[in-house]
């Protein structure tokens, strides 16, 4: 297994996050990602897999962390999320979003959101006025200057993690276990 290093997590976990699990779960992982991102897909997948086994006693959260110089259609796939999460829908928008990363046009995105049960006028709305992308850009910001330098990036327990696949999984179950 891989040590922790001794990057902390300094914006603690708050309302601007998005969350699942219990909040007072003694194991909480926190992601930053970036839609577009290949590596992000694969941390994706490895943290849905403790999703679906862990989410009554691990709590989740992911903050948005787009590489707009890398990957353009980013920004606008993290707007469609807060988009949906405006609706209360921001996990199923998040699937969708990492479940087809080739597919992230202004029109895929509106699919998404049909398909999830959006109200389209609203969320038109929404991304015509660039609604999220401020914020977004923001916390990005913020991010950079506390230390996350990419994606994605991992804290279990305000501790930096560099491990992924089994060996995170693994992690994250000790921690839980008496």
């Amino acid at each position: 297994m891989s040590e922790a290093t001794t990057m902390k997590l300094v914006v603690p976990v708050n309302e601007r996050d998005h969350v699942m699990g219990p909040i007072d779960a003694s194991v909480t992982v926190v992601n930053y990602g970036d839609y577009e991102c290949p590596d992000c897909h694969q941390r994706h997948r490895e943290t849905q897999t403790m999703v679906d086994e862990l989410v009554h006693s691990v709590r989740f959260v992911y903050r948005h962390f787009p590489l707009v110089k890398v990957h353009p259609n980013a920004l606008r796939a993290a707007e469609a999320a807060e988009a949906a999460a405006a609706q209360g829908k921001f996990w199923e928008m998040h699937r969708r979003l990492y479940s087809r990363p080739d597919n992230l046009s202004d029109r895929n995105l509106r699919g998404y959101a049909r398909e999830i049960g959006l109200d389209l006028d609203k969320y038109d709305r929404e991304m015509k006025d660039s609604a999220y992308a401020a914020q977004i850009q923001k916390d990005y910001q913020n991010s950079v200057i506390y230390g996350v330098s990419g994606a994605p990036t991992t804290f279990i327990n305000g501790v930096l993690y560099p491990a992924s696949g089994v060996e995170l999984i693994a992690m994250v179950k000790a921690m839980i276990e008496p």
